[in-house]
């Protein structure tokens, strides 16, 4: 029998009618995170999984909270969690919508669109491509939409009508980076943006520092130097 709350019956990522919501509370009380569900991103990494029943097997047999004397994930857990985001939902969430004003959603939009909009605009100066602005001393756009799809390129450098392209990746402080496997899966896209452009895409990885972005790998700052002036006296 179908579950009328799921918009899509075919395939695993199935699709809820209510999502938005059901998104919303389970961040808010960070029921995703690893250290109630462990670390996710890191065991399929691990697993490897070529089919859905190698990664649900594996999980269930090595995942674990992330916390000290964190408990092995069961699938009675995973219902349980469930089951607990509906406590949320349906007595704290429903209680604080009936209790929301007009004036306060007037006074959110404004600070929405204003306020945050300001603060997100200074915040980006301290971003990884602010960062490589001030340090070379150029300026660097993002790139069209299409340009990542096509060349897979986030940031772009014009020197002399010609472009030096930049990809960002964000990673975890404590892993490495895994260059090798980003150069090949992108090697295609980034030799027909230099074909097309005339300058070469570089990786800049990003790590956090306590709540700071900065750049890993930072001898490729002298790498995308020597490329701009390669460009600029050709």
């Amino acid at each position: 029998m179908a579950k009328e709350w799921i918009k899509g019956q075919e395939g695993r990522n199935l699709k809820f009618k209510r999502e938005t919501l059901l998104n919303l509370a389970i961040n808010r009380w960070a029921l995703n995170k690893a250290f109630s569900i462990g670390p996710t991103s890191e065991l399929i990494r691990r697993c490897s999984p070529r089919k859905f029943d190698e990664w649900e097997q594996f999980y269930f047999e090595n995942a674990y909270q992330k916390k000290k004397d964190g408990i092995k994930i069961t699938r009675e857990y995973i219902q349980e969690l469930g089951r607990k985001l509906y406590i949320k939902v349906s007595e704290v969430v429903q209680n604080e919508i009936e209790s929301i004003q007009e004036e306060e959603c007037v006074d959110y939009a404004y600070n929405l669109v204003l306020n945050r909009t300001y603060e997100g605009y200074k915040t980006e100066i301290t971003t990884i491509y602010g960062q490589l602005e001030k340090i070379l001393a150029v300026k660097i756009e993002p790139a069209p939409d299409e340009w990542d799809r096509t060349y897979s390129v986030d940031f772009f450098i014009k020197v002399n009508g010609k472009y030096v392209g930049l990809q960002i990746k964000p990673i975890s402080s404590s892993t490495s980076p895994n260059s090798y496997r980003w150069y090949t899966q992108n090697e295609a896209n980034h030799k027909k943006f230099q074909h097309d452009f005339g300058g070469k895409v570089f990786f800049v990885y990003s790590a956090k520092s306590g709540v700071q972005k900065q750049i890993y790998n930072t001898e490729v700052i002298e790498e995308i130097r020597s490329e701009i002036n390669r460009l600029e006296s050709s």
